[in-house]
């Protein structure tokens, strides 16, 4: 696992932003995380940035909150987030691993509509989230693998927002080329 001591201090500010109901903190750090998975590809940190930004549009929808077991949901996510932290600090990565994994299985004891709701937020921050490490220059393929999402979710995701086009799809007006190609010619003449 890449960055340990930075994945401590963040799990430690997702914790703190979750108990002040701050989601646009949460997703500031889902986002730092997944430049940092971008760089190093590591699937622990992508799995944490899943995480901490599928949390954050959890607490966006206040009706959540009144589902039956909302209250069991959220401590037994908070708890096994502290249990992964925990884990890091005592350099046991492979508890680490199992509590991140527990979030999943969470999940899977939940019921009926809010089980549906929580498991479509988690497949949608995987898209997102893919789409963010392909922004970062990740081939497609890669990153859908990295993610666990199909090539075709990401292409389709990345088409809406137009990450492609970044800054690749910005050219002169040919008045300013004709400009630019005169000044690269008087400056090489002088």
């Amino acid at each position: 696992m890449q960055e340990k001591e930075h994945v401590i201090k963040l799990l430690k500010e997702v914790k703190e932003a979750f108990k002040k109901n701050n989601t646009p903190r949460l997703k500031n750090l889902s986002n730092q995380t997944i430049h940092a998975a971008s760089v190093s590809q590591d699937d622990l940190s992508i799995a944490i940035a899943v995480i901490v930004y599928s949390l954050s549009k959890i607490m966006e929808r206040p009706n959540y909150r009144d589902y039956p077991k909302w209250n069991q949901f959220i401590k037994k996510f908070i708890h096994n987030i502290d249990k992964a932290r925990d884990s890091l600090e005592r350099n046991n990565e492979k508890m680490f691993r199992k509590h991140l994994e527990s979030i999943e299985r969470i999940i899977d004891e939940l019921t009926g509509i809010f089980k549906v709701h929580i498991k479509e937020v988690f497949a949608r921050a995987r898209i997102n989230k893919a789409s963010r490490i392909y922004e970062h220059g990740i081939s497609m393929e890669k990153t859908a693998k990295l993610l666990g999402v199909s090539l075709f979710e990401l292409a389709e995701y990345a088409g809406k927002t137009a990450i492609p086009d970044i800054g690749l799809s910005k050219t002169l007006s040919i008045e300013d080329r004709i400009k630019y190609a005169l000044d690269i010619f008087n400056k090489n003449t002088k």
